[in-house]
């Protein structure tokens, strides 16, 4: 996506584009700032004649409203980079379009006009509530498909979900986002879903209740934090401060342990937040847990990493970038950075003859030479879109006979090896890929509880479905009995809740 090529001399073969996502899944929805810069889709359409006749066309429109006093105030305030000597993303100077200057006004005037390069996610009535009024939730749900820009409200608490980053996407492109039935087709199918007739104000009361007192209602925790997603449990956590001048996490703390609590205190957590702060746990005090940074950045889109690469900054007072860097070494350092960097095209456009030609590059890189040129590899599997690297992928088989996930086992070890296969298995199958994650927690003696629970947050509301077929299909067995028989007691009927599975014994 960003900075939108990879150098590719691509052709004019047609576009098997990547279908447009919401980041961190359907509940996580992006609202525009003020600032408009010149067009940068991360899935760019070539200039046709049509489209700058309707862009001179506007342009004149809003010229001539402007010199005779219509121009409407922008709905929005204007807003400040909230992190220290944070960066926009770079722009597709290539695929830049131009952008009448006063189109900021006319957002409901015309659709074609595109967000700012500094767009912060924020709570919306997307999902057909508003805080301003739960209750007419039905109404507001059946204009989803309408969704316009006076719908967006920027609240005070939008901070807690990251800022700081910055591409332009249509108002198409996020109308289309914003429904939650395309965008589980598009992505995934995921087992958490917004819960329907929402009020925060009564869950709010519920868990309060449930907390207060002698003893805790466990089952009443998992009801309500286990079945919303993520941009509910922020609304209830802001009603539960305004009401009770309490806040939710820290009762939670206070009312339960071990890992039930692990889990419901991640699932409260902003879900930029909660990556931010698996990210820093893994290289804090002695020792790194790589899989954790592996699992991270070589499985997000370059909007979601340069979301967190703010807000990590933001929350811990330093650069990912430098983090990664100090606790790391060697080629698998290279490839963190080249991953951090999130400079992945992410077009969706393939070119057969560069593929041929890269899977060339690939085998002269390994295979065909004394030693492995490991910059190859991450410059081809760090760069290329998902749907070009498929292509890359067909054509080194078929000239070698065999998988280049073989051919990477047999040229590198270590943490090298399992960045690039994790690339590897998310760009042929991401969901065996998450089922493998949730395999290996549970497997042998003991679970690593830990990995359990960040997978199952972090894809309950996107595409954990999938991860549960390709689980059983893989292993034989449903991800329900594996979860049956490594948790137990008000933890395991949490997950259950979170997996789409009912309670049982």
């Amino acid at each position: 996506m960003y900075p939108y090529s990879s150098g590719m001399p691509y052709s004019s073969h047609p576009s098997t584009s990547e279908q447009p996502k919401v980041p961190f899944g359907v509940g996580w929805v992006p609202a525009p700032v003020q600032q408009i810069v010149p067009h940068c889709t991360p899935y760019p359409l070539p200039a046709t004649q049509s489209n700058q006749q309707q862009q001179e066309q506007q342009f004149r429109q809003n010229r001539n409203i402007q010199h005779a006093g219509g121009v409407t105030s922008c709905p929005y305030p204007p807003t400040s980079a909230p992190y220290p000597d944070s960066t926009q993303y770079p722009i597709n100077h290539a695929q830049s379009m131009p952008i009448n200057q006063h189109s900021q006004s006319q957002f409901n005037q015309h659709p074609n006009a595109t967000y700012s390069a500094g767009y912060t996610p924020a709570m919306t009535s997307a999902y057909g509530y508003d805080s301003s009024n739960y209750h007419a939730q039905q109404q507001g749900r059946g204009n989803v498909q309408s969704f316009g820009h006076d719908q967006v409200q920027p609240r005070g608490h939008g901070h807690e979900h990251g800022h700081g980053y910055g591409y332009g996407y249509s108002h198409e492109h996020v109308q289309q986002s914003l429904n939650p039935r395309l965008t589980a087709n598009k992505e995934g199918t995921p087992t958490l879903l917004p819960a329907q007739a929402f009020d925060p104000v009564k869950d709010a009361h519920d868990l309060r209740k449930a907390m207060k007192g002698f003893g805790t209602d466990e089952d009443k925790l998992i009801e309500i934090i286990c079945r919303r997603n993520n941009e509910q449990r922020q609304e209830i956590q802001r009603q539960y401060k305004t009401h009770f001048g309490k806040d939710l996490i820290e009762d939670i703390k206070g009312e339960t342990s071990g890992n039930f609590q692990k889990l419901l205190v991640g699932l409260l957590r902003p879900i930029v937040d909660y990556y931010c702060a698996e990210l820093n746990d893994a290289m804090a005090g002695l020792g790194t847990d790589e899989e954790v940074l592996i699992e991270i950045l070589c499985t997000l889109s370059n909007v979601e990493i340069h979301t967190i690469k703010n807000q990590y900054l933001r929350l811990f007072g330093a650069h990912l970038e430098s983090e990664l860097k100090s606790e790391t070494s060697g080629n698998f350092k290279r490839l963190l950075i080249s991953l951090c960097a999130a400079a992945r095209d992410e077009s969706g456009r393939v070119d057969p003859n560069k593929a041929k030609e890269d899977a060339r590059e690939l085998l002269k890189a390994g295979e065909l030479r004394v030693g492995t040129d490991e910059s190859m590899f991450n410059m081809i599997l760090c760069q290329r879109n998902y749907q070009q690297l498929k292509l890359i992928f067909q054509e080194y088989e078929s000239i070698t006979g065999h998988s280049l996930e073989k051919a990477i086992k047999k040229e590198f070890s270590g943490d090298i090896m399992e960045g690039l296969i994790a690339i590897y298995k998310c760009v042929t199958n991401k969901a065996e890929y998450f089922a493998s994650r949730l395999h290996k927690s549970m497997a042998g003696i003991g679970t690593n509880d830990k990995q359990l629970i960040r997978v199952i947050i972090t894809r309950c509301e996107i595409d954990l479905a999938d991860i549960k077929v390709a689980f059983e299909r893989l292993y034989g067995k449903s991800l329900k009995s594996w979860i049956k028989g490594d948790t137990s007691g008000h933890y395991k009927h949490a997950l259950y809740a979170l997996v789409g599975e009912q309670r049982s014994s």
